[in-house]
């Protein structure tokens, strides 16, 4: 059984791989999107060459310009939807994703993947035992709410405790990560987007 560092480098290599190749069967060059995501050139071919690997906020910037589901990025499945306007996603529909970037025990719930050309994206995020290696950043705002357990959440430097029926909304620019305290992992609905 593979140990959970080589499953995630695994991950972030087909991650990379298939931006690459969206990429050139769009005729994309990096610049262009560069230019598109706001992301800087270098930023992006490191992630095609897994020399950085990209938190969530950062693949749902890529798969939006791409014009591709972010779940495909991430596993490779593609997933059709027959709906239009409403999107219904059923609980044995809904994938968990490991979380690579993070600690080896997140796992990101996305809840509205299905949706292609949505505005923003939610997921349900159970939170590890340790803060991840390095802090978030990205553009846009998140909204989160604390579904079960208690998390301490780490904003621009400052410690915030937060527990079941907390809510709390913030702009994702500024570095901010979240670790479970307590006995058992914290949930917590996450939705963010990448439009302000």
């Amino acid at each position: 059984m593979k140990r959970p560092e080589e499953k995630a480098h695994e991950i972030c290599k087909a991650i990379g791989q298939r931006i690459r190749s969206i990429r050139h069967g769009k005729r994309l060059t990096l610049d262009e999107l560069a230019k598109k995501t706001g992301f800087a050139k270098s930023y992006l071919s490191q992630i095609e060459n897994l020399k950085r690997e990209p938190p969530i906020s950062t693949l749902t910037k890529i798969a939006f310009v791409l014009g591709v589901d972010i779940f495909f990025l991430i596993s490779g499945e593609v997933r059709q939807s027959d709906e239009r306007f409403i999107t219904v996603v059923k609980p044995s529909e809904r994938a968990v994703i490991p979380n690579p970037w993070g600690s080896s025990t997140s796992e990101y719930e996305p809840l509205n993947d299905k949706k292609l050309d949505r505005l923003m994206d939610g997921y349900i995020v159970t939170v590890g035992p340790e803060f991840p290696p390095e802090p978030l950043v990205h553009e846009g705002q998140e909204l989160a709410f604390v579904l079960e357990g208690r998390q301490e959440f780490v904003y621009d430097g400052r410690s915030y405790f937060f527990e079941e029926g907390d809510c709390f909304y913030f702009d994702s620019n500024k570095p901010h990560s979240a670790k479970s305290v307590g006995d058992r992992p914290a949930r917590v609905l996450v939705v963010l987007t990448s439009k302000k």
